[in-house]
């Protein structure tokens, strides 16, 4: 089936409208008309070949919300309709130790992404989620039980919000714990929502004065301005648990310091250039830890977009139409959103 999509076909060439094929629906395939897609800085970097291995043509996006248009003759689990998403990954191995214990994010063949990842249709790699629709295997595919007019703002949970809930969960992140979020952007205005859902103190660093206000009214309890060294130390030794989902490389050691003693610092963020090497003596002699996380499984991701709907919580968007995205990613680079754009796929046809 041939549908509209929004891609490029170099990494110096601008994303344009282009032709792309869906494979016809399988036994265990799920067809999704696609109403929204996120923009997530993956998308940028993977396009742009700023990330090795850049295949093209290259149709990015991976946080993605629509409706059921045809399911296979397995398909138990949805039914046309349903209002559903799709995530970073639409394959593994499904017979390793990871995906074994549902956390196919670490399969041990390595999972296939939503876009750019190997596969047998053509062209040879996965196209994302900038497109009208996508065939995906029922085991990644995911219910979504927000309301419609939130199915906008629900896309971005699909990798900003798993990011962040599956380190969260993972570190057993809840009431009477004292949590710190490191940067207000795309994934950390989720994570101050979901810590503060879970129950946590939530302590919201930035390196910007002017988000001080941003970071309270998404749930923070306390705001500080990391590069103030005052504000700083006075939270020495006082987390239980700091997320770190700033992706650019800079000194880790001014939160391990914050750490209490068995206190983890996780990052989530990859930096194009390696962080300096970390203080050890910071961790041996309070027995911290520094950690990374990997979005998260499917059955977590379900879990978590569970959880949002019945919390009532939703990313904080920018809709935009398909035919603006390069305008958006010279925005996202500036950091000039919040928090994270969206396309209405209603666009791609125009």
């Amino acid at each position: 089936m041939s549908v509209k999509a929004y891609g490029a076909y170099a990494a110096d060439k601008p994303l344009e409208s282009i032709d792309i094929e869906r494979r016809a629906v399988g036994a265990h395939d799920v067809q999704i008309a696609i109403a929204y897609c996120g923009v997530c800085h993956s998308d940028l970097h993977q396009v742009r070949s700023e990330w090795d291995g850049t295949q093209y043509p290259c149709v990015p996006g991976h946080e993605i919300v629509g409706h059921v248009t045809a399911v296979g003759d397995h398909v138990s689990k949805f039914k046309v309709g349903d209002t559903v998403g799709v995530g970073c990954m639409v394959d593994s191995c499904q017979s390793c130790a990871a995906c074994d214990e549902g956390l196919e994010q670490y399969c041990e063949n390595g999972f296939t992404g939503t876009y750019n990842g190997a596969t047998e249709d053509a062209p040879g790699h996965t196209l994302g989620g900038y497109s009208q629709s996508i065939v995906v295997k029922d085991d990644f595919v995911l219910k979504i039980s927000h309301a419609p007019e939130q199915l906008a703002a629900v896309a971005p949970l699909l990798c900003a919000g798993i990011t962040t809930w599956s380190p969260l969960r993972h570190w057993k992140v809840g009431p009477g714990q004292k949590v710190g979020i490191v940067g207000i952007g795309g994934l950390g205005h989720m994570g101050i929502k979901l810590a503060h859902a879970l129950g946590a103190h939530v302590v919201a660093f930035t390196t910007s004065d002017s988000k001080r206000q941003d970071a309270l009214d998404l749930g923070a309890d306390e705001v500080v301005v990391s590069r103030n060294a005052e504000e700083m130390a006075a939270h020495a030794n006082s987390f239980d648990f700091i997320l770190n989902t700033v992706a650019a490389s800079h000194n880790l050691d001014a939160f391990t310091t914050l750490l209490k003693r068995d206190g983890t610092l996780t990052l989530v963020g990859v930096p194009e250039h390696a962080h300096p090497s970390p203080n050890v003596a910071a961790l041996i002699f309070k027995r911290r830890a520094i950690a990374g996380s990997l979005i998260g499984g499917i059955a977590e991701t379900q879990e978590m977009l569970d959880f949002c709907a019945e919390k009532g919580i939703t990313s904080e968007i920018e809709l935009i139409a398909a035919q603006d995205i390069e305008a958006a990613y010279a925005r996202m680079v500036k950091s000039d959103v919040k928090y994270r754009f969206v396309i209405d796929s209603a666009t791609l046809a125009a």
